[in-house]
């Protein structure tokens, strides 16, 4: 079933900081529905981001996308559009971010969907690279359900400010405890995620005890799920999908 959505922008009031930028779907009507945060790819709140939001307000969920950039001005609100010079201010915003400064966000963005969104205390995460990698933070940092990764960058080096002082792996024992399951999405030939990172990721999730699933798509790229991008792969992006409604479905008990 498909539901019919309504979408808009919307500005949370955060401590200490001006109003944060938020996408946010639901289904129309009056009724509530369980929760999930998005996470933002490195260009920030892009129209793919927003794209997936309405995605995932279709199959049934209150589905919001923070624009974890705010503190760096209102201009990061729309996300940033493709290229080289873009790919290095994206760079500068996530060297600002801060371990306390996302979980904030993201605790704001919950609240602002539980009061105004009519969002249930049901909730997961859903994130693309560093998205996937924000998706991570928050399974080691909130009371979640369920995680569903899509080729998460930088998780076992020190690669963002989430990885400091040390690499976002080492609290994969905070998703065990808080009993997360989570499902990872890589692709065989990412240039970010080699064979080896899936495989400290994969150990780290084991020796914690989590519960974690791990899909790993033959031939497939970094950014295989987006249609209209060279690396897309219709298979894996239709498979993983489908993996992340089950996901969800079972976890949030929609």
């Amino acid at each position: 079933m498909a539901y019919e959505t309504v979408a808009r922008e919307v500005e949370i009031a955060t401590a200490g900081a001006a109003p944060m930028t938020a996408y946010v779907a639901r289904p129309a009507g009056g009724d509530r529905h369980p929760l999930v945060l998005v996470g933002s790819e490195l260009r920030g709140l892009t129209e793919d981001v927003r794209g997936v939001v309405r995605q995932v307000a279709a199959l049934g969920y209150v589905a919001i996308a923070p624009n974890l950039y705010h503190r760096s001005g209102a201009g990061t609100a729309r996300g940033l559009t493709e290229s080289a010079a873009n790919r290095e201010r994206a760079f500068e915003l996530l060297g600002q971010l801060t371990r306390d400064g996302v979980e904030e966000d993201l605790r704001s963005a919950i609240a602002h969907a539980r009061s105004h969104e009519q969002a249930t205390e049901e909730t997961g995460v859903l994130g693309f690279s560093l998205g996937g990698h924000i998706a991570y933070f928050a399974a080691t940092r909130l009371d979640l359900a369920a995680a569903a990764i899509f080729y998460p960058g930088w998780l076992p080096v020190a690669g963002t400010a989430l990885s400091r002082p040390e690499p976002l792996l080492a609290a994969t024992g905070a998703i065990a405890e808080r009993d997360v399951r989570i499902v990872l999405f890589f692709a065989e030939l990412d240039h970010v995620i080699d064979a080896e990172q899936r495989a400290q990721i994969g150990d780290a999730l084991e020796a914690a005890g989590a519960r974690h699933e791990e899909v790993v798509y033959p031939g497939a790229r970094h950014a295989f799920f987006f249609p209209g991008r060279e690396p897309y792969d219709k298979a894996a992006a239709e498979d993983s999908w489908t993996r992340v409604r089950e996901l969800f479905a079972a976890e949030l008990g929609r």
